[in-house]
């Protein structure tokens, strides 16, 4: 599927012949073209239309973050694969009742993988999260199931999030609490945490989606808008669980991350410093290409391709109506 690049300092990049040439501090280092499909610009770059250019030609996203790591917006070349016929099948899918049974699978998905998570605290003793466990393998499961609307629907899954939220106080240390949860700006070093994660696992989608057929702009459980790629959004929902919160658990609770020395705290923010921003990005990198055995397929994968294989679900079903369930983390750990 390629590879990823990630610029964390701040410099310009440009063409130098047929590879791409990154300047910081009057230093120049060349990154071969070859096999990049997305480049993740983490600080302030300077580029040019050269560079725009070259880079669409090669089919490659750029994804942009400003100096404090939060996302800017994406370099999105000119579409590679268009499909007429799935176009309309995903207009259609939308405006009927197929838009309903859409978006329940992802929010089911997202229950089944927030389940899959905590499971594995309560496994290791920590039995306060079972609470959460039992309403989304009871309660939940029965209101999705009687539910017809888009709007009752995206409720639900506000709820779900939250409860999976409550259990942090038993999941995490003391420094790394969650009172509740703010976006703009993140306030403490937990919604830092997840403001960054989620940014990542979001362009890590479009990138993907941009792979496809799909079109990027038709969702079905968010509300398609101006100016961002919604389903990006639905997509990466399921995913959050399995990359973004076990990456979190794993660098705060292995003390890989740590309050004093991997966050800026200011008056009304708290960001990831560099160093920071580094341990979390290589982090989440590994568990995007871990390998490991998809049960029902019986075969190796990666949780990249997995959310490859998601896209190419959806499109199976929009063009055939073939029965789907997105990935879980029952199918593979």
């Amino acid at each position: 599927m390629g590879s990823t690049k990630y610029i964390t300092s701040m410099g310009e990049l440009s063409r130098k012949d047929n590879s791409l040439c990154f300047q910081k501090n009057q230093k120049n280092v060349y990154l071969p073209i070859e096999n990049i499909k997305e480049i993740y610009c983490m600080n302030e770059i300077s580029i040019n239309t050269k560079l725009l250019d070259y880079i669409s030609s090669k089919n490659i996203v750029i994804h942009f973050f400003n100096y404090y790591g939060f996302y800017s917006g994406t370099f999105y070349p000119r579409e590679q694969y268009n499909s007429g016929r799935l176009l309309v099948k995903e207009v259609e899918a939308y405006s009927s009742e197929k838009r309903i049974i859409i978006a329940k699978k992802i929010v089911s998905a997202i229950a089944v993988n927030i389940d899959e998570v905590l499971y594995h605290y309560y496994k290791h003793k920590n039995k306060e999260v079972k609470r959460t466990i039992d309403w989304i393998r009871n309660d939940f499961k029965i209101q999705l199931l009687q539910l017809d609307d888009i709007q009752q629907i995206m409720l639900l899954e506000g709820e779900l999030w939250q409860r999976f939220y409550w259990t942090f106080q038993f999941v995490l240390p003391t420094d790394f609490m969650l009172n509740k949860r703010v976006r703009r700006p993140p306030d403490n070093p937990i919604n830092a945490l997840i403001s960054f994660g989620n940014s990542l696992l979001y362009t890590k989608c479009i990138s993907i989606i941009y792979q496809t057929h799909l079109n990027q702009t038709i969702s079905y459980l968010h509300e398609p808008s101006d100016g961002r790629f919604s389903l990006s959004l639905d997509l990466s929902e399921m995913f959050k669980p399995i990359i973004v919160f076990r990456t979190i658990f794993d660098l705060v609770n292995n003390k890989k991350l740590r309050v004093k020395d991997h966050f800026e705290k200011k008056v009304n923010y708290c960001i990831l410093n560099e160093e920071g921003r580094q341990i979390f990005i290589k982090a989440f990198e590994e568990r995007l290409n871990k390998t490991f055995l998809h049960k029902k397929l019986n075969r190796k994968m990666t949780y990249k391709t997995a959310i490859k294989m998601d896209c190419y679900k959806l499109i199976k079903y929009l063009l055939e109506g073939k029965y789907f369930e997105f990935y879980s983390l029952k199918e593979g750990q």
